[in-house]
């Protein structure tokens, strides 16, 4: 493991082991004890660090992805600032109790950003790298920890996306099948078993 990896490993499991011992997690932390409605964003308004152009929000879907997540973090990265494009990354999926469950790539309609294909989208990683207070200084920088831990996984998944559009792509009209609705993830990785009660 290179050592830029092995910091963010350590760096993620820090901010876990800090939100733990107050008896929150990732997902708590997030929430608030706000009423969770499925796919509004939480926070109202997403977070944006100016300095970086990193973006990010919480939301989940009814019905859930699958038996373990409860909803998943969208990382974006607007390089121009607040008011220039935004460039979707990877969403980062976890479990009722905040625990790393999955990452994934969508399609362009299911989050609305600008597009950039694998290589240029890939290149925007390094920029993730959210270094706010608030909403919580803890969430922000495990998700920029997960962002650097996994960036070899999620450069293949961002890579796999675009071999997947091309590959349903009528006639290589890939503007069109990145607004087609019957194609939502494009990649995904799951990360580890969940952990069974009893």
């Amino acid at each position: 493991m290179d050592a830029e990896r092995e910091r963010a490993t350590q760096e993620a499991a820090f901010c876990e082991r800090l939100l733990a011992k107050s008896g929150e997690n990732v997902l708590r932390e997030t929430l608030r004890d706000a009423p969770v409605t499925a796919w509004e964003h939480y926070p109202p308004g997403d977070v944006f660090d100016p300095e970086s152009g990193g973006q990010w929000y919480y939301h989940c879907h009814l019905p859930p992805a699958d038996d373990v997540e409860h909803g998943h973090f969208h990382c974006f990265v607007r390089p121009a600032g607040a008011q220039g494009p935004v460039h979707h990354l990877i969403a980062i999926g976890v479990d009722a109790y905040g625990r790393l469950h999955r990452l994934f790539t969508v399609n362009q309609w299911v989050v609305g950003d600008a597009w950039l294909d694998a290589e240029p989208t890939i290149a925007l990683l390094p920029r993730f790298d959210m270094q706010l207070a608030k909403p919580s200084y803890l969430v922000n920088r495990w998700l920029t920890a997960i962002v650097t831990q996994y960036q070899s996984e999620i450069e293949q998944l961002i890579r796999e996306r675009d071999v997947a559009l091309a590959g349903h792509a009528v006639g290589g009209d890939l503007d069109a099948m990145r607004q087609n609705r019957e194609f939502e993830v494009m990649s995904s990785l799951v990360i580890g078993a969940p952990a069974r009660a009893g």
